[in-house]
């Protein structure tokens, strides 16, 4: 009488399949969950300072967060103008964020909340060099 050959898995690479998947899982969870809420080592623009006297500002780059209150202007050919909430220790405060063309396939939103990186042109007004939704 010949032997059979055995079928059953052994239970070693079972319970290591199942472990790596259970971590596969975790990883992927832990990058999709993650946004980028800030631009690495750019500083955060100080609102006072802006609003006590934006033109000695320009020429710098900033991160500014907040809430998109209104799109106050879009054109195909110089961009748009958003009106940005933005909380300071003083109360909420409003800076315009000028986003240039290069940006016109993002669907800015109202109401969303947005990361900006921005640097000072003439006259203090923040020009958008990269947008991340928060």
């Amino acid at each position: 009488m010949g032997r059979r050959a055995s079928s059953s898995l052994n239970p070693g690479i079972v319970i290591g399949a199942v472990v790596a998947i259970i971590g596969a899982v975790m990883i992927g969870k832990s990058f999709i969950g993650k946004k980028s809420a800030s631009f690495g080592d750019v500083a955060k623009l100080n609102m006072e300072e802006y609003l006590e006297n934006a033109n000695q500002l320009r020429g710098n780059e900033y991160v500014v967060e907040g809430q998109v209150d209104q799109k106050l202007q879009w054109t195909t050919s110089r961009g748009q103008l958003v009106s940005l909430k933005v909380d300071t220790s003083s109360g909420e405060q409003f800076v315009s964020v000028e986003i240039p063309p290069e940006f016109k396939n993002l669907n800015i939103d109202t109401k969303q909340k947005y990361s900006f990186r921005v640097k000072m042109r003439q006259g203090g007004i923040p020009v958008a060099t990269g947008v991340n939704r928060l």
